[in-house]
C-alpha cells in the first residue's frame, strides 16, 4: 500500500522495538522503551513495538495502538518464566520476518539481556540482513552460573551487533567484558525521567525540626532479592528504634512481601510501616509526595530511574552504592550508605535526616528536570540510529569469523545455529515471497518535535 500519509518520507528511519518486557507489564526497561519511542514518534520516525502476549486481566493479542499512534505487535508467543519466552530460534521466525516486512522496517532495536526474545529478534533480524541495535539496562557478575550462562548467551547474540547502547558508564565496563565487545561500538545514553510528571506538592514544605517533626522515607520497588528487600527489613527495624518521629511507606510487590509482614509483626511496627502493595505508574507521584526521603537498597543497579523520579518530586534519596548509581545525581542530592550491611544503610538514613531542613523540593525538581530530558535521550539515540544505517551489510561468511570467534565448541555451534536459521529463512522467502506481503499503511505524522530552548 505504501505511505498514504502524505508525509516526507526521506528522512524518516523506521524501528522496531523488540523485548519481553513492555506494557501491561511495568518497570524500568518498559518505562525506557515507552518513552524512547514516544519521543521518536515526535520526532518523525515511525516506531513500532514486537513482544509476545500476555493473559490475564490485562489480556494483550494480536495489534494495538497506543499513544501517539504507537504500533504494538503481541505475538502468539507463550510465556514461560518470569514473563520470558521460550527461546526456541525458528518458532516465531516466519511471523518476525512478516512484520518488518510489512512495516518496512530499517533497524531491529532489542533490550535487556534477560529477555529471550530480544536474542531471538536480533539474530533473526541479522541473518534477514537487519541492522541490529542492543540496549543493555542491568548488571551481571561473571562467576555465578546464572551468569556465566548468560554472559555466553549475549556473547554468542551481539557478535555480529552492529552497536550497543548502555545507560551508564559503569554498565558499559561490564557489558564490554561481559560479551568481549570493541567498547568503540557501545555508546552510553542514559535513562531519562518525564520531570511534569514527578512534581513535588506546591504547599509542601520541609518539616521545621527534622529531629521531633514526623518523616516518612518512602520506599518503591519490586520487592525481591535483587532489590536488597533483605537488607530493608533490617534496617526499618534499626532506624524505628534509634528515630521515633521517623515511620516508613513501602510501595510494590514481590516474593520479599512476607519478609517486611513478618518484620512488622515480630517489631510491633504496624503504625510505623505500611505497605501499599503495587503502585500503579501514575500513582507513583502521590506515593512519593507523601515522603521526605526515598531509600534504594539495591544490590545491583545499572542506573535507576526510581531515584529520579523520587528527586524530581523533591525527595532527598538515600542509597546503596553499587553499579551506576554514584553516576545519577549531584552529591548534595543524595547520600551512600558505606558498605551494603542493614547498619550502614540505616546509618546514612539517620544522617540524612537532619539536612532535610535544608532541602528545596522545587529546587530538586528543577535540576532534575534540566539534567534529564527523553528527548536528548531520542536524539543521541537518533545519532546511533544514523551511524548505522549507513554500515555494510555483513555476509554470512564474516558472520561465520565472527560466531567462531565465541571457542572451539561454542563457536561451532553458533556457527550451525546461524546456517540453520539462514537455511530456514531460504525456506520462508520461497513459502512467502517477500513482494507478496501487503505493506502496512503508515499513520500520519501528528506530532513534531518541541523547539529547542536556546541557551
Amino acid at each position: 500500500m505504501g505511505n498514504a500519509s502524505g508525509d516526507d518520507d526521506s528522512d524518516r528511519l523506521r524501528i522496531a522495538m523488540c523485548c519481553d518486557f513492555f506494557y501491561p507489564r511495568l518497570g524500568g526497561v518498559e518505562m525506557h522503551i515507552w518513552s524512547l519511542s514516544q519521543c521518536l514518534l515526535r520526532r518523525g520516525h515511525k516506531v513500532i513495538v514486537i513482544t509476545h502476549q500476555t493473559d490475564g486481566p490485562n489480556k494483550r493479542q494480536g495489534i494495538r495502538y497506543m499513544t501517539n499512534n504507537l504500533k504494538v505487535y503481541y505475538l502468539p508467543l507463550v510465556p514461560m518464566v518470569d514473563n520470558v519466552t521460550l527461546p526456541t530460534f525458528t518458532v516465531g521466525f516466519g511471523l518476525f520476518r512478516t512484520v518488518l516486512i510489512r512495516e518496512r522496517i530499517q533497524i531491529v532495536h532489542g533490550h535487556q539481556a534477560t529477555s529471550a526474545f530480544m536474542h531471538e529478534c536480533i539474530l533473526q533480524a541479522k541473518t534477514m540482513g537487519y541492522k541490529a541495535i542492543y540496549t543493555d539496562h542491568s548488571l551481571f557478575g561473571f562467576a555465578d552460573a546464572a551468569s556465566i550462562h548468560l554472559n555466553k548467551v549475549m556473547k554468542f547474540t551481539l557478535s555480529d551487533i552492529d552497536h550497543a547502547i548502555c545507560v551508564s558508564h559503569t554498565c558499559k565496563e561490564n557489558l564490554v567484558l561481559r560479551a568481549s565487545l570493541d567498547p568503540s561500538i557501545v555508546s552510553t545514553i542514559p535513562n531519562a525521567v518525564d520531570a511534569s510528571k514527578f512534581t513535588p506538592k506546591e504547599t509542601d514544605a520541609p518539616p521545621i525540626d527534622p529531629l521531633k517533626d514526623p518523616i516518612t522515607v518512602v520506599i518503591i520497588s519490586r520487592l525481591v532479592y535483587r532489590k536488597g528487600i533483605d537488607l530493608v527489613g533490617k534496617t526499618i527495624e534499626l532506624v524505628c528504634a534509634r528515630c521515633p518521629n521517623v515511620k516508613f511507606l513501602i510501595g510494590g510487590d514481590g516474593n520479599k512481601r512476607l519478609l517486611l509482614e513478618e518484620m512488622r509483626e515480630k517489631c510491633q511496627l504496624h503504625d510505623r510501616v505500611t505497605l501499599w502493595g503495587a503502585v500503579p505508574h501514575e500513582e507513583v507521584r502521590n506515593v512519593l509526595n507523601q515522603g521526605h526521603i526515598f531509600l534504594n537498597s539495591s544490590l545491583t543497579e545499572s542506573f535507576c530511574i526510581a531515584i529520579l523520579e523520587a528527586a524530581a518530586c523533591g525527595l532527598f534519596v538515600v542509597s546503596t552504592r553499587v553499579g551506576g548509581v554514584p553516576e545519577v545525581l549531584p552529591p548534595d542530592m543524595i547520600r551512600f550508605s558505606k558498605d551494603i550491611t542493614p547498619e550502614d544503610l540505616a546509618d546514612a538514613v539517620v544522617e540524612s535526616i537532619p539536612l532535610l531542613a535544608k532541602v528545596d523540593k522545587q529546587a530538586f525538581h528543577n535540576r532534575v528536570e534540566k539534567m534529564y530530558n527523553w528527548y536528548d535521550v531520542a536524539e543521541r539515540t537518533e545519532r546511533v540510529y544514523r551511524n548505522v544505517i549507513q554500515l555494510p551489510t555483513s555476509p554470512l561468511i564474516h558472520r561465520f569469523r565472527k560466531y567462531y570467534g565465541m571457542g572451539p565448541v561454542a563457536g561451532i555451534l553458533g556457527c550451525i545455529i546461524a546456517a540453520c536459521l539462514f537455511l530456514y529463512l531460504q525456506y520462508l522467502a520461497w513459502r512467502k515471497p517477500a513482494d507478496e506481503i501487503e505493506l502496512a499503511w503508515d499513520c500520519p505524522l501528528h506530532a513534531k518535535p518541541p523547539p529547542k530552548e536556546t541557551k
